[in-house]
């Protein structure tokens, strides 16, 4: 069943895919618009998984400086070609990681880059906090094991909430944003700097 073009340029409008995207989401949902966003979601995450193994040799280098001129952050994302790294939308999406990072202060970009001594000093707090409580053993550990998800959570670019979209992480941003290139991405470095740290 064919669709009317004004749902399909809604649909596209929201969610930046492709129209023939657009108008298979809503011809297998019935033209609800809603159901059709979760249909692209769901196959654009599955794209992306796809994708995250190719190559990533273009990409952009974005320098932010907060007004003020006390707080500055450098971050450099990797694309697959030069044509999405100077897509305006990237460069925007770049931006945004790069503000993001200066309001979030995030250690490293994923588990791997957090430092073991942060990992072991923070199971020590956590161990300490429990331990007059009495619990049993199997039980702090688990406590303690909760405590460090949170800390991955807090530090880990990846896993923090989005500061422009706190009901996702910044590890779905870039997935929403690898779907709508059709090109694997990686955050690939930063370094934050403040003027006294």
């Amino acid at each position: 069943m064919s669709q009317p073009m004004d749902k399909v340029r809604e649909l596209r409008q929201r969610t930046s895919a492709g129209i023939m995207d657009c108008k298979g989401a809503l011809d297998e949902c019935g033209g609800d618009i809603d159901k059709a966003i979760e249909i692209l979601r769901t196959k654009g995450i599955a794209k992306a998984a796809k994708k995250a193994e190719r190559a990533t040799s273009a990409g952009l280098v974005d320098a932010y400086i907060h007004p003020g001129e006390r707080l500055g952050v450098l971050v450099e994302v990797a694309v697959e070609t030069d044509f999405v790294a100077r897509n305006q939308e990237f460069r925007r999406f770049v931006r945004d990681i790069s503000l993001h990072i200066a309001a979030a202060d995030p250690v490293a970009i994923d588990r791997a880059g957090v430092p073991a001594e942060l990992v072991e000093r923070e199971k020590r707090i956590a161990a300490e906090q429990v331990a007059e409580s009495r619990k049993p053993a199997n039980i702090v550990e688990k406590i303690v094991q909760g405590k460090i998800e949170k800390y991955y959570a807090d530090v880990c670019l990846l896993e923090q909430p989005f500061v422009k979209e706190p009901d996702k992480t910044v590890g779905d941003y870039l997935t929403e944003q690898i779907a709508k290139f059709g090109e694997n991405a990686k955050i690939v470095r930063f370094a934050r700097f403040k003027v006294g740290e």
